[in-house]
């Protein structure tokens, strides 16, 4: 049942400069059962070298789709990870290895549309992008020597994913608020609101935000509402509203 799953997992890599990383990465992705690829704003794309580093997963490359941006590549999913070796700078990221990475994903991705998202060669994720992350990918690697090849790094991560497919990944405790989880697009839109309130009271400056904003989105993930409680918390942000506009 879990080998079943692999197909549903999206693969997203994030303006990717050199196209043969592309279709090497669908050359990983293809063998161990991975098939959904999304590609936001790669440098060129398609191409024959894409193509030729493909070996054979020309198909995942024919249905892989590009993106303006990172959020439409990651609209209908409700769980997103990405795979990152920068420090957490000044505010922390829930960082998963891989074993417990696959585990998870694969338990969720029975329920919710899950996403891992990769950056770009030399400069990886930005903090904005990481802010759409539930959680962070790291893999292990020499203290001597950090740097992965971006489609390493997707075999690495779809290696353990098919492990834990063969090995039927279990649910997590709480998974059954999975059914119920909210997807992303609609947790940027709670994420609007909450700002826009935050400085309509004065709580927030909107000269910058960022750090608050970072903070509270962390909160946010980590609790991940489902969507009766995101319901009554952006009920509150509109009742704020009122109130502050009624006095």
């Amino acid at each position: 049942m879990s080998l079943e799953l692999l197909p549903r997992l999206r693969v997203v890599l994030v303006e990717t400069s050199h196209p043969g990383n592309i279709g090497a990465v669908a050359r990983a992705m293809k063998t161990m059962g991975l098939a959904r690829l999304a590609l936001v704003e790669p440098k060129r794309f398609p191409c024959a070298e894409a193509t030729a580093m493909a070996a054979g997963a020309d198909d995942i490359l024919y249905d892989a789709t590009v993106h303006d941006t990172l959020d439409a590549a990651l609209a209908g999913t409700a769980w997103v990870v990405g795979a990152s070796a920068r420090d957490r700078r000044r505010v922390d990221w829930p960082v998963l290895e891989p074993a417990p990475f696959a585990s998870e994903a694969l338990a969720r991705a029975a329920d919710v549309e899950v996403a891992l998202v990769f950056g770009r060669e030399h400069s990886g994720l930005s903090n904005d992008e990481l802010d759409r992350c539930h959680a962070l990918l790291r893999i292990p690697t020499s203290a001597d020597y950090h740097s992965l090849n971006l489609a390493a790094a997707v075999q690495v991560a779809a290696w353990e994913l098919r492990e834990a497919a063969l090995a039927g990944a279990t649910r997590p405790d709480d998974a059954g608020r999975a059914r119920e989880s909210v997807a992303v697009a609609d947790m940027e839109g709670f994420y609007a609101h909450l700002e826009q309130v935050l400085a309509e009271v004065g709580y927030l400056d909107r000269r910058s935000p960022r750090l608050l904003m970072r903070r509270l989105r962390r909160l946010f993930n980590r609790a991940q509402p489902d969507r009766p409680e995101l319901n009554i918390l952006r009920g509150i942000l509109a009742a704020t509203q009122r109130a502050r506009r009624q006095g």
